[in-house]
C-alpha cells in the first residue's frame, strides 16, 4: 500500500518553498544595499537654498531667457536637495545666460528633399554658481539642452511649443551640475 498523499508528503515541499522564498528575499534585498535616499552630494535635503536670477537671452529666439529662468526654478524644486530662495537671501546665487540657440535638420519630406519635416534643436548656456557669502564661484560653465520639434504645418508654432522642454532639458542638466558638484 502506497501513501501518496500522507503529512510527510508535504514537509519537503513546504520546505524548499521556505527555503526559495528566503532566497529570493535575501536577493531582492541586496540589491538595494547601496543606494542613498536623497542628495547625491553628501547634503541634508533643504540645508542650503538657491536663488535663480532672471537668465539673459543674447540670441534672437524671443523668451528663452524666460523660460529657461522658469524651468531652472521648477527643476530645482523637483529635485529637492535645496530649498529654492525667492528674495535675496539664497545660499547660492545661480545666473546665466542663453548664448545659442542651433536648429538642425533631422528629416526631410520624401517628395522634397529640401524641406525638413523634424529639427533637432540645441539650446547653450553659460551658467554661473556663486557662493553669497564667500563670492566664490562655484562653477561657470556651457550647458545644452535639446529636443525634437516635429514640424507639421507651422514651424514657428512647433518651435514654441517646443520651447518649454528645451527649456528644461537645459535645466535638468543645470541642476545635475549643481546638485552632483564637488564643490
Amino acid at each position: 500500500m502506497s501513501s501518496n498523499g500522507g503529512p510527510n508528503s508535504q514537509a519537503p515541499k513546504m520546505d524548499r518553498a521556505r527555503w526559495l522564498l528566503l532566497g529570493l528575499l535575501a536577493l531582492g534585498l541586496s540589491g538595494c544595499a547601496g543606494y542613498r535616499l536623497g542628495p547625491t552630494n553628501g547634503a541634508a535635503a533643504g540645508a542650503k537654498s538657491v536663488q535663480v536670477l532672471p537668465f539673459s537671452n543674447q540670441t534672437l529666439e524671443p523668451r528663452l531667457g524666460d523660460a529657461v529662468t522658469a524651468q531652472m526654478r521648477k527643476e530645482l524644486q523637483r529635485d529637492g536637495t535645496y530649498r529654492l530662495a525667492t528674495h535675496d537671501d539664497g545660499d547660492i546665487v545661480v545666473s546665466g545666460v542663453v548664448i545659442s540657440y542651433l536648429r538642425l535638420p533631422l528629416s526631410f519630406q520624401p517628395s522634397d528633399a529640401l524641406t525638413a519635416t523634424d529639427y533637432s534643436v540645441k539650446l547653450t548656456a553659460m551658467v554661473t554658481a556663486r557662493a553669497r557669502a564667500t563670492g566664490k564661484v562655484l562653477f561657470n560653465q556651457r550647458v545644452t539642452g535639446s529636443t525634437l520639434v516635429i514640424v507639421g504645418s507651422n514651424l514657428t508654432s512647433a518651435e514654441r511649443q517646443a520651447q518649454p522642454l528645451l527649456a528644461a532639458d537645459l535645466a535638468k542638466n543645470a541642476t545635475a551640475l549643481l546638485v552632483d558638484g564637488t564643490w
